[in-house]
């Protein structure tokens, strides 16, 4: 088989054996998370909770109750129970931080392939290339559950470390066991990476593109910035509702008790329509262009 025939629109070469299919996926994850570029992005992530975390402790060193000069939500219960610094740090890099790594990661995802020349390569395997496609969206899927998970890990071994940890006073005025504490939180990190599979498939679309996996990653970065200066703008409140990360701080909701879960629903509901939307859209771009590169 040439590599013509290999990388043409049909998309020749396609294997049903499962095993390749584990393969390639298996081969997407490890080139993912191995790369230097998203090691320091975690890093990145994995010290956000740690400079919140010192900075509150500094704060409340004199006695001065946290947050009292405003900051984000759950900011003021850190110093009584250090399990709100996952709640707090989720609550500051989940609207720009968390989506920009994954901006950065799934605009990469196959504009980055094709300008380094490596995506005919790819191709002319017997991957096929709604397989190759799916194996790029679900490693950055993957991405989008190991970042969130380092920045809980992160903020709960600080907050462990600097405040005490205990019984859980929850939104509603009720209070929790440190356990069930533990599992809201594990609920609320679930919850949050779910919230990204939206934008993780925008990014995927936009890295089909073009080319450049920076001009993709720039763009990707780029409309997320726009859609939240859309959603923070009062006169467009009618379609704040349409735009992806307009329930994403809707994870709080957990942290009532009763759990209240009607906007998790309608976030976990409008991260699917984008997933299908630009999932399929990425799908036809990608299986009808031609692969030059």
């Amino acid at each position: 088989m040439s590599q013509a025939e290999a990388v043409g629109p049909a998309g020749a070469g396609r294997s049903r054996n499962p095993l390749w299919t584990f393969g390639i996926l298996r081969s997407e994850l490890t080139t993912t998370l191995r790369r230097w570029r998203t090691l320091a992005l975690l890093g990145v992530l994995a010290a956000v909770p740690v400079l919140i975390g010192i900075a509150v402790r500094i704060e409340t060193s004199d006695g001065s109750p946290a947050g009292s000069g405003g900051g984000p939500a759950f900011l003021s219960q850190v110093t009584n129970n250090g399990l709100f610094l996952v709640f707090a740090a989720l609550s500051v890099t989940l609207p720009v931080f968390l989506p920009m790594a994954v901006g950065v990661v799934a605009g990469d995802s196959i504009a980055g392939e094709a300008g380094a020349g490596t995506l005919r390569y790819l191709l002319v395997a017997p991957a096929g290339r709604t397989r190759l496609l799916l194996a790029k969206y679900a490693s950055t899927l993957v991405f989008c559950l190991v970042a969130t998970v380092v920045v809980a890990a992160s903020a709960l071994a600080v907050g462990a470390l600097l405040f005490p940890v205990g019984e859980v006073t929850t939104i509603s005025g009720t209070q929790i066991g440190f356990g069930e504490g533990l599992l809201r939180a594990g609920l609320i990190a679930v919850a949050v990476a779910a919230s990204l599979i939206g934008f993780a498939a925008l990014g995927l679309f936009i890295s089909t593109l073009t080319g450049s996996g920076i001009a993709a990653m720039a763009t990707t970065v780029g409309v997320l910035i726009t859609v939240q200066i859309l959603d923070s703008i009062p006169q467009l409140s009618g379609m704040h509702p349409y735009l992806f990360p307009h329930y994403w701080l809707s994870f709080a909701d957990l942290l009532r008790d009763p759990v209240y879960g009607d906007d998790v629903v309608k976030n976990l509901g409008l991260q699917g329509l984008y997933a299908a939307v630009f999932g399929s859209a990425a799908w036809a771009r990608f299986t009808a262009k031609d692969i030059t590169a």
